[in-house]
């Protein structure tokens, strides 16, 4: 998810990834690329939902482990920290502050209706902590005066709870929130699993297999790439209906090469799905490649990967904080004595 707020002369782009599974290609492209890009427009606040990753089982080690590797893979990817925030939200505790607050005027039938609790809760058990896992989310973005969210199809039934959460406190204790909208990007591309085109690419996936991991080693990449499954045909053509594996291997092609679909259609016309799988592996080594020698870099320092992160929570919290006092004196609270 990602807000933006006037600050000075800049505004604030807040967007979160969870630190759980492997981020791979299709969280590159999808997210983290585009706050990267924006770097120059906006102040970029990168969050670490470690809080929304609890809503299933995790390890603490693991957790632990994987919240710093995804500190550090933000940092490689080109979030530049000088620049930017990167925080973990649980050293934020005005999210689940805001969160309880906002739990207190959440109808729970509309929690129950929320399409990602009705799919996850047979297999990660009905937790309240899944059941109010918007409520989070829409405090996340409240928190920082979100005016735009770019969000995902599974995210969109989230950010309409959310904008009726910020009305009805707005209603009740007066302007508070800002309503947010949503942003939709449509050059993002939408990359689907190399195990199955026909659903998205996922980190919490069973199988490694299904998406190419940024630290994914190059025999790795080669061997996914290589067995991901095609379309029968030997036709290399963008087809979404009918071809929707080379579809979408021809999409990844095209936002690792910068070449338009069509482009990379032409130029392997003709050609068999193993010579046009075999150079988009060899394209995709040599773009990870950068990514993978500046994260060891800073995973290998660790101090200072965590001062960035502690200096991060810092900022993150002055203003958090302020938009939790705000709402908090509305109600009723004493907060005069916090």
């Amino acid at each position: 998810m990602v807000g933006a707020q006037k600050k000075m002369n800049k505004q604030i782009l807040l967007s979160g990834i969870q630190p759980s599974g492997a981020l791979h290609i299709g969280n590159y492209l999808g997210a983290i690329k585009q706050w990267v890009d924006l770097q120059s427009e906006y102040r970029v606040f990168a969050m670490i939902a470690d809080l929304h990753a609890i809503t299933v089982p995790q390890e603490p080690e693991a957790l632990r482990n994987k919240t710093l590797e995804v500190a550090a893979l933000l940092i490689a990817c080109g979030i530049d920290h000088k620049k930017s925030v990167i925080f973990i939200q649980s050293h934020v505790p005005a999210h689940a502050e805001l969160a309880w607050v906002l739990n207190t005027i959440t109808p729970l039938g509309e929690l129950e209706r929320m399409t990602q609790f009705k799919e996850k809760k047979d297999t990660s058990g009905e937790m309240a902590g899944l059941l109010n896992y918007p409520v989070l989310m829409a405090a996340d973005i409240l928190l920082y005066q979100t005016e735009s969210v770019p969000v995902g199809e599974d995210q969109q039934q989230h950010l309409e709870l959310t904008r009726s959460l910020a009305n009805k406190f707005n209603n009740r204790f007066g302007d508070t929130f800002r309503i947010p909208k949503a942003h939709i990007q449509k050059d993002t591309a939408r990359l689907m699993g190399l195990d199955d085109p026909t659903k998205k690419m996922s980190k919490s996936t069973p199988s490694a297999n299904n998406y190419i991991g940024l630290l994914d080693t190059p025999d790795d990449i080669r061997r996914k790439i290589k067995i991901a499954i095609t379309d029968s045909g030997k036709e290399i053509a963008y087809d979404e209906e009918n071809k929707p594996a080379i579809a979408n291997l021809l999409r990844i092609f095209s936002a690792f090469s910068g070449s338009a679909v069509a482009d990379v259609e032409t130029k392997y016309r003709g050609t068999s799905y193993a010579e046009f799988k075999q150079d988009l592996a060899e394209l995709l080594v040599a773009k990870l490649e950068p990514i993978q020698v500046r994260y060891h870099e800073r995973a290998g320092d660790q101090d200072a990967l965590l001062k960035i992160l502690k200096d991060g929570a810092e900022q993150a919290r002055a203003i958090a904080r302020e938009t939790l006092y705000n709402a908090q004196n509305k109600m009723g609270f004493l907060t005069s004595l916090k």
